[in-house]
């Protein structure tokens, strides 16, 4: 048996559904020659090429070998989403908008775009215009939503008793129970250091002079928007948003977007991400259609000295006054998701706030060290989860020191384990259910090793 306990921060069913893969100009000119319908599901075809995707990423992410049934669990995963997906279209709870469809594929180019180095070279790779390469993506992007929110339902419904916890942790020696690493539990409050005023004349110059290229020099503002814009989701639709509501946008961005004519392109203005320049194509009551440029501030610029003296004055109140951290978090702390849980910092995967110390990073762990239970750190330079780079003051609230896994102090940490086994049980079986109802025909290279596979039990 497996050791669960190597993967406490793992969540099982997760791995279930798998995002679309995107087969590079190569591999496509390829299987032009090569390709062939390995199943049939419902009216959708499974193509070679599109397991070979999926198998191509596994590899590169999990450095493992290539192997038949790594393909052919490939294979199946792709054909349970599809499965989902049927069931979850005649399911009228759920509902996935353009707008998270589009939004989901932004996420994915940006991905893309970052591990390739810049959308050029994206473009050559695939063959094809970043355009080219969503309108080709989109409707299986939908297809995975549906399929995730249909699944997400069941999940929802899998629960696990404290017997059946007990039950699942002893079934393992306790010779074989892994040493933990210390574990702590956090919250902080975080200002991002200024910007110096040279950083501030140089991001005006740039934005100015892309105005008056598009103003006066007669250039298209979604051409100025692809090449120079900072916003990377938007920048490869020329800089366009649409559907966007104004209360979902920070509150500088609003106040123009609500108050310029349409068509108009804006004066240079400022927000916590950088300098904009709008144009609003259309509004209907509080939902726009706009284009819009942002140039960012040079980070390497900024400086603390603000930011630094800021959180002192946050510690003191804190210390003196005895107000809540909590309540500070959400007044002053400029990082809006840590802000909006009263500062508690937590796995951005699992949600989980027990966080290995040896996974933070150095600045974090620096701060950390020497911080009993209850006290709060001076304030700290630090590199955020996203990369930002910020300053804070940071509680800590909890410390367990390395030990050996125990059912007593680690207890919420085995009920989420045992919960995802039973979950990847519970859905396993679900699944074959729902197969059960669906047309799948398994045909080519899927047929034989399917056959094989079963002849081997």
């Amino acid at each position: 048996m497996i050791n669960p306990f190597v993967r406490f921060a793992t969540v099982i069913v997760l791995g279930l559904l798998i995002a679309p893969a995107i087969r590079p100009a190569w591999a496509q000119a390829d299987n032009e020659v090569i390709d062939e319908i390995v199943a049939v599901v419902g009216d959708k075809v499974v193509l070679k090429s599109d397991v070979d995707g999926y198998v191509m990423g596994a590899i590169q992410q999990r450095q493992i070998p290539y192997s038949e049934d790594l393909w052919l669990e490939a294979l199946n995963r792709i054909i349970d989403q599809k499965v989902l997906a049927v069931h979850a279209k005649k399911d009228t709870t759920i509902q996935i908008t353009d707008e998270q469809v589009e939004q989901a594929l932004d996420q994915r180019i940006d991905q893309l775009i970052a591990q390739l180095g810049g959308q050029a070279r994206l473009e050559e790779l695939y063959g094809k215009s970043t355009l080219q390469i969503k309108a080709d993506l989109r409707e299986e992007f939908r297809e995975q939503m549906m399929a995730e929110q249909f699944q997400g339902k069941k999940l929802r419904q899998i629960r696990v008793t404290p017997s059946e916890v007990q039950a699942w942790f002893s079934q393992f020696p306790t010779d074989s129970l892994p040493t933990l690493p210390d574990i702590v539990r956090i919250a902080h409050i975080v200002r991002y250091p200024d910007v110096s005023e040279q950083a501030r004349a140089e991001g005006m110059e740039i934005i100015s002079t892309i105005r008056d290229s598009i103003v006066a020099g007669g250039a298209s503002f979604e051409e100025m928007a692809e090449q120079f814009s900072d916003d990377l989701a938007s920048a490869r639709n020329g800089g366009r948003d649409s559907g966007r509501r104004l209360n979902e946008l920070v509150p500088e961005f609003a106040a123009v977007a609500a108050r310029i004519p349409i068509g108009e392109v804006s004066q240079p203005f400022e927000t916590q991400f950088g300098l904009h320049i709008l144009r609003i194509n259309d509004r209907k009551g509080d939902v726009i259609d706009y284009n819009h440029v942002l140039i960012q501030f040079d980070e390497s610029k900024a400086e603390g000295t603000k930011s630094i003296a800021y959180l002192n004055t946050v510690r003191d109140s804190i210390l003196t006054e005895k107000v809540p951290f909590e309540v500070m978090a959400r007044r002053h702390s400029q990082e809006a998701a840590s802000s909006n849980r009263g500062g508690r910092v937590v796995d951005p995967m699992s949600g989980n706030r027990d966080l290995p110390l040896n996974a933070l990073g150095p600045t974090w762990q620096q701060t950390i060290a020497p911080l009993e239970e209850g006290q709060i750190s001076q304030p700290a330079e630090v590199e955020l989860l996203d990369g930002r780079r910020a300053f804070h003051i940071l509680l800590l609230q909890k410390r367990i020191p390395s030990h050996k896994v125990d059912i007593h102090t680690d207890y919420e940490r085995i009920e989420q384990i045992a919960l995802q086994e039973k979950q990847a049980r519970v859905i396993a079986q679900w699944l074959s259910e729902l197969r059960d109802d669906v047309y799948v025909d398994m045909r080519g290279k899927a047929e034989s090793l399917s056959m094989a596979d079963s002849g081997s039990r």
